[in-house]
């Protein structure tokens, strides 16, 4: 089992749109039974509370099932616990490797970095675009599922 965790500032917006967008694009592919997804905050700011409601929207409009969830904050102990940590930004990945007490094992990356970019996924909690937050998150899952399939062909 391939266990992946999605980290953003809030947990609210980016994390569970990726954890609803590649809960998704894993069920079409019939692959839930060896890829497990979820998703955590670096912060404390909206712990409990459920994704955005303009995540909520984009998802609805693209046809994606919203993943039942409420924001936590990630833990050093998810680092053991996770094969891949994946951070929205440069600020996520500098928090969650704080938080992990390092990267020793290589498992924190940033997600456009799977579609070849290096770039970060803006947040839509500030920028109010959550349709190109979308685009982004469709983007790099999308590559990430890729990776995944070509890295352990089963």
């Amino acid at each position: 089992m391939i266990k992946i965790l999605f980290v953003c500032h809030g947990n609210i917006c980016r994390s569970t749109m990726c954890e609803s967008v590649m809960t998704h694009l894993v069920n079409q592919q019939n692959l839930s039974a060896q890829i497990s997804i979820s998703s955590a905050a670096t912060s404390r700011d909206e712990i409990g509370n459920p994704p955005h409601y303009g995540t909520v929207n984009k998802l609805k409009q693209a046809g994606v099932p919203v993943v039942p969830h409420r924001a936590v904050q990630m833990t050093k102990a998810d680092y053991a616990e996770y094969d891949y940590l994946i951070g929205m930004d440069s600020a996520n990945v500098r928090n969650m490797t704080r938080i992990a007490g390092g990267d020793k094992d290589r498992k924190i990356y940033k997600l456009l970095s799977f579609a070849g970019l290096d770039r970060d996924i803006a947040d839509p909690w500030y920028t109010g675009n959550f349709d190109a937050a979308y685009a982004d998150v469709l983007k790099g899952c999308t590559a990430l599922l890729k990776y995944l399939q070509e890295s352990n062909p089963s």
